[in-house]
């Protein structure tokens, strides 16, 4: 349809003195084009009833973000671009506009696309410009990088359409603000890492006081995969006042209302959330992302092994407060090393939370494969392989309660475990999802107790206490052989994981690492316990990313490795 491809609209009205916008905060499903686009008209409808000239949705709304190599599909590409179009016919309605993420091809280029829909047609178009590649992205394989842009015309209003990442150097703002815009709207894509808010507060207001601009930026919320995107969106004046802010992990439809003043338009003051951060913030990402990936990949639940620990204590918490006791299916698979102690502490936990709690003993499968494997094993100590095997059992019978039940084995294994290699390969690292595979073991104590008195927004599990407090004090085991602690095989977590920071979030050399007082032997054998336990990590399920240095999508090692520092 000729008439549907994209083109800077003409600015034919009159200067508005007003004008209402409502930033829609909410969580797209990738690939499901049609469900999107019920969520836009959703809140499309919802805004014209508030009296909304325009709805600003996120970085790619209609795809999902992001859509990694199924936005190369050209069914993909086209079923975007016809719901894109069925949108814009829409808006002959006289009903608010829209301001809509989509995949956009055109003269042959595949972009990441902010597209105006009004008054029955793309009124307008602008493409990302700075395509990011570090971290969790991967955009520059996928989509080709926009033009500068300048601004587009809507109803008398000069509209900054930079996307995402175009706000994190001045460049593209100053374009913008050298041919005219006059309000900077920000869809986003911006994946939850904690302290991320405050980073991104920081360049707007940077890109703020350089245009002397208002500024609204408006981010996805929801799960996908292993990236958790966390809301947050928020207004800036152009006097670098908040505005605006709306709350982190939850949707919101929120209206805003801007006004022409002699300096420059200005937002309104309206809702002003407080925002979760630190401990509560990953707390909150951890459920938000589990729940997702289990309700956007169709799980019925979960199963999970309750040892009575403290991991698989977390981990069922997290997995009530996100799906409720009725989904969460916890199995206690106790042997001869289970103590009573850890029975009871699982009973307690799976009663305080209401799940459906059942004991499967592992004595007799575990016995049998001794037997089978006695002949080869003749004349050799019992060690690492033996205790194995206990975990490759209770591995194995979660997952055939999944297979047979439908529920997706959720695994409890911290990062610490991961960063060692302090875990069983097709045992305890069975599970389709981790939320604990970006937290640190010492975060795992600290989100335990903090769960006991707190739980976020929209939780579904019960309200005080869920873990006991025996859970939290008594020493981590792994219960494969008499009397065993952590400690037997790893450092004390507070100082493992103070090295296991400086080796994977900030990659300090172990030479600096030593000259802050670290034992010069210790260093070096977590180092190489972090590089031998690579292959171990690329087994592992995906699990919500909470820290800067994620494994799998951020920390990228080669398995086969000789480097070693110093060596």
């Amino acid at each position: 349809m000729s008439s549907m491809s994209p083109s800077t609209a003409s600015n034919a009205q009159a200067p508005a003195d007003q004008i209402l916008i409502a930033f829609a905060q909410l969580n797209p499903v990738v690939g499901d084009v049609a469900g999107n686009v019920r969520r836009v008209r959703e809140a499309r409808a919802l805004a014209g009833e508030q009296g909304a000239d325009l709805v600003v949705f996120t970085e790619l709304f209609l795809s999902g973000y992001p859509p990694e190599d199924l936005v190369l599909k050209p069914a993909f590409q086209a079923a975007c671009r016809q719901a894109v179009e069925e949108l814009a016919l829409e808006t002959a309605d006289g009903g608010p506009a829209l301001l809509l993420g989509a995949p956009w091809v055109e003269d042959g280029k595949l972009y990441n696309a902010a597209l105006l829909l009004d008054a029955g047609r793309v009124a307008g178009s602008r493409f990302k410009v700075d395509l990011p590649n570090y971290g969790v992205f991967d955009e520059r394989r996928v989509f080709s990088a926009g033009p500068m842009p300048g601004p587009m015309a809507f109803r008398g209003v000069r509209l900054g359409v930079p996307v995402c990442e175009d706000i994190w150097s001045p460049d593209v703002i100053e374009c913008l603000m050298e041919t005219g815009a006059e309000i900077l709207l920000i869809p986003n894509g911006s994946p939850y890492r904690r302290g991320v808010h405050d980073e991104r507060l920081n360049v707007a207001v940077a890109r703020v006081v350089e245009s002397g601009l208002p500024l609204a930026y408006v981010n996805q919320v929801g799960g996908q995969d292993e990236l958790v995107f966390d809301g947050g969106s928020f207004v800036l004046n152009a006097d670098r006042s908040l505005a605006v802010q709306l709350p982190n992990f939850q949707e919101r439809l929120r209206l805003t209302r801007w006004e022409r003043w002699a300096d420059g338009w200005r937002c309104e003051e309206g809702t002003r959330a407080p925002l979760l951060a630190g401990d509560e913030a990953d707390y909150a990402a951890c459920v938000l992302g589990l729940r997702d990936y289990v309700e956007k990949n169709g799980f019925p639940g979960v199963v999970l092994g309750l040892s009575g620990g403290i991991d698989s204590a977390l981990v069922a918490a997290m997995a009530v407060d996100a799906l409720g006791p009725a989904r969460v299916h916890c199995v206690m698979l106790p042997y001869r090393y289970t103590s009573d102690e850890s029975l009871s502490d699982a009973a307690a936990v799976a009663q305080a939370l209401g799940v459906r709690y059942d004991i499967l003993p592992i004595a007799q499968g575990v016995e049998a494969l001794e037997q089978v494997l006695a002949p080869l094993f003749e004349g050799r100590a019992r060690d690492v392989s033996e205790e194995n095997l206990q975990s490759r059992v209770r591995g194995t019978l979660l997952m055939a309660l999944s297979n047979k039940f439908g529920a997706m084995v959720v695994t409890t294994g911290n990062k610490s475990e991961m960063a060692t290699g302090y875990a069983t390969l097709y045992g305890d690292m069975n599970g389709g999802f981790n939320p604990l595979k970006d937290l640190y073991k010492t975060q795992v104590f600290r989100l335990s107790a903090l769960r006991n008195r707190w739980k976020p927004a929209g939780s579904l599990g019960p309200d005080g206490a869920v873990i006991p407090e025996n859970i939290i004090t008594k020493p981590p085991t792994a219960e494969l052989r008499e009397n065993q602690t952590d400690q037997d095989s790893l450092p004390p977590y507070e100082v493992l994981d103070a090295i296991l920071e400086r080796l994977v979030e900030r990659e300090l050399p172990v030479t600096d690492i030593v000259a802050e007082g670290f034992e010069p032997a210790l260093v070096a054998r977590v180092e190489r316990l972090l590089n031998l336990a690579e292959y171990k990590r690329r087994q592992a399920a995906p699990g919500v990313k909470a820290t800067t240095r994620q494994f799998g999508r951020e920390r990228r090692y080669p398995i086969t490795n000789r480097f070693r520092e110093g060596a």
